[in-house]
């Protein structure tokens, strides 16, 4: 089921539309903690990284849920 999930069509396009949005809104939240203080934006690459791979990970496995949830539902409506 794993390899039908991640080769569905639409499947890392959502991965990637929700990567990028959780790490600005990350970001964001992170920013709002230092109180908007504008030394936080000399962000290191480090944090930059620290970003994009939660988002990866949140938009993985948010997206996953969403294409197995629908591809179950679909298999049992056809027995």
């Amino acid at each position: 089921m794993f390899k039908q999930v991640i080769h569905h069509k639409g499947f890392w396009k959502s991965v990637a539309i929700l990567t990028l949005v959780f790490a600005v809104v990350f970001f964001f939240v992170r920013w709002a903690f230092v109180g908007f203080n504008i030394g936080f934006l000399d962000l290191s690459f480090r944090t930059f990284v620290a970003f994009v791979l939660g988002g990866f990970l949140y938009g993985f496995f948010v997206t996953y849920g969403k294409f197995w949830g629908k591809l179950k539902h679909k298999a049992n409506k056809n027995k």
